[in-house]
């Protein structure tokens, strides 16, 4: 790195005016380091009033904590684990975007952006830098802040897709703390059942979106006797890496990006890392490109599967919130159910266990006060659980009642009987499918 002229992060984050809009690479890859050093400018009593924006962060999250109030204050895209609590509570906030218009926001000025505060990569022999597990707006960030610094992490794998040059950033800082990483989820039984109604819908050939979790590994697990399948998808994981090196994952039949795998972000193990580093089968790309429904849609016998909070009786789906309370966020599910029902021979897919954790029914007559819709009624199509899977797509409300309800946890499907009787009068008893 002849040549390259580096400083603190100290150094880099003083020229952060109080006030300023902030984005931070995201998921993995987060830039600590000046985070760190703006919490020491706070400290200090130096610096107020900082607004971050970011996808869902790993890693400690003081910009959203108590002990910063009017000094930070967190409006993240997605919400993960280490911001919850303190968005609940007010002290953060969460701004609904779908993930592929999160760039816009930026681009179009609608969120002036006064700073990005990124990760990348050692540049290569022409001044290039990847933002390897974090490129998701990350770009759009870089492109649209009136400051701009990137620490130059060796841990930051090179992944070839949409790139950025040394001389769009105002200052570099170096640090070499390892990338987050997250441990192989291992499917429940009940997940496991999920995953096999879930890859009855995919077939041979077929491109996949699915993100990370002990779900998506339960359905990669399925996959496996699976040919020629291709992935275009946000994010991919552990259990979509080993249907890759498998071969199952090849893209072959894909008839954009043919032959290469499509994805904006990535959490998993080092491995999954080390895979994309210089991998010319892998594009890590703008979540313009990714979540656009369009580009998904050029793709053939697109499958999206995606995930639920509730679905109540007649289809809608929430996804970002369990009542008033936000668990995560608006995401890209709706980007990508667009996108696979544009699809031809596509498929939206929505795959949920029928009860939480504590016994709590996920299908329900109506869903609970406050709770946010993501994917709305009319753009449901299948609906799976461990019991079943079925199409909602052109049916009306009383026979998707009786759909849902069939594929509801047994213990529960009275209950609901007795709502939709309540609904929709003494004729649905009457109405067969």
């Amino acid at each position: 790195m002849k040549g390259i002229r580096f400083v603190t992060a100290d150094e880099a984050v003083s020229h952060v005016k109080s006030g300023s809009h902030i984005h931070l690479s995201s998921v993995a890859s987060v830039p600590h380091a000046l985070i760190n050093a703006l919490c020491r400018r706070a400290d200090a009593g130096d610096v107020k009033d900082l607004h971050f924006h970011h996808f869902h962060t790993e890693g400690p999250a003081p910009y959203s904590e108590p002990r910063y109030e009017g000094i930070f204050f967190d409006q993240g895209f997605f919400l993960g684990p280490n911001v919850r609590a303190n968005v609940n509570a007010g002290y953060a906030d969460y701004l609904p975007v779908h993930l592929g218009e999160s760039q816009k926001l930026y681009r179009s000025g609608a969120l002036h952006l006064d700073a990005a505060l990124v990760q990348i990569s050692l540049p290569d022999s022409e001044g290039r830098v990847s933002l390897g597990a974090s490129v998701d707006c990350s770009v759009a960030a870089v492109e649209s802040a009136d400051l701009v610094i990137g620490v130059v992490n060796p841990n930051v794998p090179f992944a070839l897709g949409d790139l950025l040059t040394l001389d769009q950033f105002d200052y570099l800082v170096q640090d070499d703390t390892p990338l987050v990483t997250a441990a192989f989820a291992e499917p429940t039984e009940t997940e496991i059942l999920i995953g096999k109604n879930c890859a009855a819908l995919v077939e041979d050939g077929d491109c996949i979106q699915m993100g990370i979790g002990a779900l998506p590994n339960a359905l990669a697990a399925q996959l496996g006797n699976h040919k020629n399948l291709g992935l275009h998808t946000e994010m991919f994981a552990d259990g979509l890496l080993r249907l890759i090196k498998k071969g199952v994952i090849n893209g072959a039949c894909k008839a954009v990006d043919t032959g290469k795998v499509v994805a904006s972000f990535l959490l998993g193990s080092q491995e999954v890392y080390s895979f994309i580093d210089h991998n010319p089968d892998v594009l890590m790309r703008d979540i313009k490109y990714t979540n656009d429904p369009w580009v998904i849609s050029r793709n053939p016998h697109m499958k999206a599967i995606n995930s639920a909070t509730e679905v109540d009786l007649t289809g809608q789906i929430s996804a970002d919130s369990i009542g008033t309370r936000i668990f995560s966020g608006t995401g890209g599910q709706l980007d990508f159910v667009k996108g696979a029902t544009m699809s031809e021979g596509g498929k939206s897919i929505t795959a949920f266990a029928s009860r939480t954790l504590k016994g709590k029914n996920k299908i329900v007559s109506t869903l609970n006060p406050g709770a946010g819709v993501v994917t709305p009624r009319a753009d449901a199509h299948w609906i799976v659980t461990e019991y079943g899977a079925v199409d909602l797509y052109g049916r009306s409300l009383q026979e998707r009642a009786k759909l849902l309800i069939g594929i509801a946890h047994p213990d529960d499907r009275e209950m609901l009987d007795r709502a939709a009787f309540e609904r929709f009068g003494p004729h649905y008893h009457n109405f067969s499918i």
